[in-house]
């Protein structure tokens, strides 16, 4: 079955849907990691990744955010000289009620208006000023680290900026 659009589920409407011990058959959300790089080292410049607006951000749509940062960054940094965190969990589940398509369909689902649904994957809950990543890098690294942000922000249903909240003075130097 194809993945309906985003367009369907970024909007937050009614109370979320998380009881999963109700219901049978939830997708596991494809995004499993959420931290990567070296955690124990402190790094002078720190980023943070911001959402605009309120929306639901499906798990799909963290982990090509997640997949474009970290392939940007471990390759011209390398695993030590960064640290970046996903905050939000995909917890909301989304359901969809299977309709069919093509000739004569209009018979067979005209009576099954607002049907209930069956779960067809998970969505983490964002508003508006919420996190979404924090990223830690060296100042060497600083201008990869906020071009790969850039680029994992246009896979996101929302607008996001890009602040920077750790090290404004070394990233002024540098031209950020």
């Amino acid at each position: 079955m194809v993945t309906k659009p985003a367009r369907m589920y970024t909007k937050i409407s009614g109370p979320a849907y998380t009881r999963r011990d109700f219901m049978g058959g939830v997708p596991y959300p494809k995004i499993t990691t959420f931290t990567h790089g070296n955690q124990k080292r402190d790094f002078p410049i720190e980023f943070r990744m911001i959402a605009e607006e309120s929306c639901q951000i499906r798990h799909s749509a963290l982990e090509a955010a997640r997949i474009s940062i970290n392939r940007k960054v471990s390759e011209s940094l390398g695993l030590d000289n960064y640290f970046f965190q996903i905050r939000p969990y995909p917890h909301h589940v989304i359901r969809e009620h299977k309709m069919a398509t093509g000739a004569g369909a209009d018979r067979i689902s005209s009576g099954m208006r607002n049907a209930f649904g069956k779960p067809v994957g998970t969505a983490a809950r964002v508003h508006a000023n919420d996190i979404i990543m924090v990223a830690r890098v060296t100042p060497e690294g600083a201008k990869q680290m906020k071009e790969a942000l850039h680029k994992a922000s246009i896979k996101l249903p929302t607008p996001c900026r890009i602040e920077i909240t750790k090290g404004k003075d070394i990233a002024g130097k540098i031209g950020i």
